[in-house]
């Protein structure tokens, strides 16, 4: 009995001190990292970050130190910690090669996120689809198209993409030709232009409206014409403008160019 209480002794007094290092190291630790975690968050709020993004990325930067304090930990008590790391780098790879079209959505997010090319209620133009961006998540983009259809686009693709942002800038231009007929007059045709454009309640002042013989095509005088708008009234200046040049046109007398067919008659 002796003997074992003396082995015991041994033991004690050769691991007690490991112990309790491995158990400061532990506390101070667990104390840094929360340390850490509350200045990550007070970056990622000052940068404005996406909630939940900064919420994952909390989450990755706790747990990634608190595994990497519990193999020094390990280490500390004289746990052979290289047999434990090849352990956790081949469960990270694993799981890499299994989620890796999911890790490349989440990338995609980050970026979208950080780097800001759209927000959201802008109208953009990705991956062959168009509108009005409802949500952006950290797998997914939602857009709804104009006639209200959801299009979920996944983030991946859409930050390797090519992105059309029509919202970010506060003006457009809205470039439309007409053809007329070569009989037109061209200085009477500018001045209606002129006219319809410049009294269009949605036209801004400056720049100002151009109006320009673009093409002389084979059947008609194409005239280009080109205003500015806010972006918000693109499409309603686009239409308002269509439609009454062609009635300012007709009642001009200027003719707009189009196909005729020409029935031939046999006599029988």
């Amino acid at each position: 009995m002796e003997e074992y209480i003396l082995k015991g002794k041994e033991v004690l007094m050769q691991y007690a001190p490991k112990v309790v290092a491995a158990l400061i190291l532990l506390i101070i630790g667990l104390w840094v990292i929360k340390m850490i975690t509350k200045a990550v968050n007070k970056v990622m709020e000052k940068r404005n970050l996406d909630s939940s993004l900064r919420g994952f990325l909390s989450s990755l930067v706790n747990w990634g130190l608190k595994i990497f304090l519990i193999v020094t930990v390990a280490g500390q008590l004289g746990v052979e910690t290289t047999s434990f790391a090849a352990i956790i780098a081949a469960a990270g790879l694993a799981i890499g090669m299994a989620l890796q079209g999911s890790l490349a959505n989440f990338a995609g997010g980050a970026l979208i996120m950080i780097f800001r090319p759209f927000k959201i209620g802008d109208y953009i133009e990705a991956q062959g689809e168009q509108g009005v961006v409802k949500d952006i998540q950290i797998f997914t983009t939602k857009i709804n198209t104009v006639d209200n259809k959801e299009v979920i686009l996944p983030n991946g693709a859409l930050s390797n993409g090519n992105i059309t942002n029509y919202s970010s800038e506060d003006k457009r231009r809205v470039d439309i030709t007409f053809g007329v007929s070569y009989d037109a007059d061209i200085k009477q045709t500018k001045d209606v232009l002129y006219d319809v454009i410049n009294n269009t309640p949605y036209t801004l002042k400056d720049p100002a409206t151009q109006v320009i013989v673009g093409e002389l095509a084979d059947s008609s005088v194409n005239f280009i014409t080109r205003t500015w708008v806010k972006s918000a009234d693109y499409w309603d200046a686009y239409f308002h403008i269509m439609e009454n040049t062609k009635i300012a046109l007709d009642k001009a007398g200027i003719e707009i160019p189009y196909p005729h067919s020409v029935e031939i008659q046999k006599e029988g």
